[in-house]
């Protein structure tokens, strides 16, 4: 039986890009008098199971997954955590 892992991954914009969506949801909370709240950044949080042979083989897949379709690593960064799925009986 091969085993399967848990992934949770976080896109955030780079530093460096600019976020509308960030800015539109401060300024929104300003308006309602959350004056006390910083600079906002949005991004992506992604769950997702896969089968792979070992905890290695796990993490490069999940690294091409994001590199490649879950990412766009011009304007994002990822980062992801990795653990065993919890068995079902």
């Amino acid at each position: 039986m091969v085993p399967q892992y848990s992934a949770r991954i976080y896109v955030t914009l780079r530093p460096s890009v600019l976020d509308p969506a960030g800015t539109a949801v401060q300024s929104g909370l300003a308006h309602m008098g959350y004056t006390n709240v910083g600079s906002i950044r949005i991004g992506k949080y992604i769950e997702l199971t896969l089968e792979a042979e070992d905890d290695n083989t796990a993490r490069q897949q999940l690294d091409r997954m994001c590199d490649q379709l879950l990412a766009n690593p011009v304007i994002e960064n990822y980062r992801f955590e990795l653990q065993p799925a919890a068995a079902t009986v």
